[in-house]
């Protein structure tokens, strides 16, 4: 695919805004995330893995926020407590952000877990998506980082789990493994990993898939090993009308191994959506 060329007159954007904001869920105390949002126009949402931040998303981003607002929403995955800790307590608390914080259907972008959240809206609450883009997404076929958690892991053992997410290791952060590494030597971070990586195991979506009416895009890694190939081969298959772009030597988080192809990928799919003509 040949990346659509980027006007002069849309080649900068705003300078990113950010701001803690609360969302409701099913616990009782209210859930604070962090939201960077950049550029102007119709919405784009940016939802991460249970090791993501808003910071890998955010040179993606910039290429896209010519032509719409960017929402780069950081959710507290491993300090979520009761029934927000699950892959269904994420799904409603993204939900509520998108309805009452964003206000009308958006993009919604979704990489691994944030991927399957992204999935379950589009299934369950198609009037929040105007269009869906999914990078190796759980929900059919994943290994997960977490299937041999350890309490107080050792740093060379996140090291190797982190390094599983990318085809070139040059491109994994030491700072993502320094994080990773002080988050899962708490017990209860640890424990809230393992509890949302299960509860997304358990959710298969394959039978419901096919329900997803929102033009989709599905910007893949070749060399994913965390959702190989095939995975990306059923999306494709199942929901009508999706777009594959496959991005070779490139593992399972593009946003960060490949930003430039994949913002490319997704400001064309952005661009051709505002092009269509509004439904009647």
């Amino acid at each position: 695919m040949t990346p659509m060329p980027i006007p002069a007159s849309h080649a900068t954007s705003d300078a990113p805004r950010s701001r803690s904001i609360s969302l409701a869920g099913r616990g009782k105390t209210p859930v604070t995330a962090e939201l960077v949002e950049l550029g102007h126009g119709k919405p784009v949402v940016f939802l991460h893995g249970l090791v993501g931040l808003n910071d890998h998303w955010e040179e993606s981003a910039r290429l896209v926020a010519p032509y719409a607002k960017c929402h780069l929403l950081e959710m507290p995955l491993l300090d979520l407590l009761g029934d927000d800790c699950s892959i269904d307590g994420v799904t409603e608390l993204t939900a509520n952000f998108l309805q009452r914080h964003v206000g009308e259907p958006a993009v919604v972008v979704g990489n691994s877990f944030g991927g399957h959240v992204a999935l379950k809206i589009a299934i369950q609450r198609p009037e929040l998506v105007r269009g869906l883009v999914l990078a190796g997404a759980s929900g059919l076929i994943e290994k997960s980082i977490v299937s041999d958690v350890q309490i107080r892991p050792s740093r060379e053992w996140v090291a190797r789990k982190i390094g599983e997410l990318f085809y070139d290791q040059t491109k994994m952060l030491q700072s993502d493994v320094d994080r990773a590494h002080e988050v899962l030597s708490h017990r209860r971070q640890a424990r809230a990993m393992v509890k949302l990586s299960r509860s997304a195991r358990r959710n298969h979506l394959g039978d419901e898939i096919g329900k997803i009416a929102a033009p989709t895009l599905i910007v893949w890694g070749r060399q994913d090993i965390v959702t190989p190939p095939e995975a990306c081969e059923q999306f494709s298959r199942d929901i009508r009308g999706s777009r594959v772009v496959w991005l070779e030597n490139c593992g399972h988080a593009p946003m960060i191994e490949s930003p430039d192809r994949f913002g490319a990928a997704l400001t064309e799919f952005v661009r051709e959506l505002d092009s269509r003509p509004a439904a009647t």
